[in-house]
């Protein structure tokens, strides 16, 4: 029998904050984009890596370093489960096998179950497979629910997809230079939802 996924489920996994409650989904790349991977040996030897401007150095960086992208999410996670103390997650943090309920159903179930959804897009990530998912998950959410998410991209970062979306379902989108930046939007966001919520604008979960 498949897991069924529900706030009670995703609640009982996470450690305790103190708004237990409100859940925050983050979403982004886990990966970090390295044009080592779509360069062949002849064309990687013609690039002189130190010549080449700073946002485009970055797409070098060594394969063996901590992955920068899924690192970003986490210090975000943690940022926001110290404060305000929102219930912060990835899906990863949920645990649930994929082999009971695959990816694209979690990230669909896990938005719906969620007070605030943030789609983070650094300059640095792999971020074509997060299009798809923002996609995926767009189409099956309810256009009061949409109100509940935040597409959030580093400066540098350029999309499509996000420029469709903000057309098509009229979301919010924001951009940040810096790290700190980031998080600030997204705790004013998580407030901005709270308060919603108390004056009877969106309900509560």
């Amino acid at each position: 029998m498949s897991t069924q996924i529900t706030r009670d489920l995703v609640i009982e996994r996470l450690g305790e904050v103190t708004y237990d409650r409100f859940l925050f989904y983050l979403m982004g790349p886990y990966k970090s984009f390295n044009l080592d991977y779509v360069l062949n040996e002849e064309e990687r030897r013609r690039i002189d890596v130190a010549d080449l401007p700073g946002p485009l150095r970055r797409l070098f960086r060594s394969r063996d370093e901590i992955d920068a992208a899924q690192a970003l999410l986490r210090r975000v996670q943690g940022a926001l489960r110290a404060d305000p103390g929102v219930n912060a997650f990835l899906a990863i943090d949920v645990d649930v096998d994929t082999d009971e309920v695959d990816a694209a159903t979690q990230s669909i179930e896990y938005a719906r179950c969620s007070n605030a959804i943030a789609f983070v897009l650094p300059f640095l990530g792999h971020n074509f497979g997060v299009g798809e998912e923002a996609g995926s998950i767009l189409e099956h959410l309810d256009e009061t629910h949409r109100e509940r998410i935040v597409f959030v991209h580093e400066e540098d970062v350029t999309s499509a997809m996000i420029r469709s979306a903000a057309v098509r379902w009229d979301l919010r989108i924001e951009t940040y230079e810096t790290e700190a930046e980031l998080v600030d939007q997204l705790r004013r966001f998580a407030a901005g939802i709270m308060h919603r919520e108390r004056r009877g604008d969106l309900d509560r979960l």
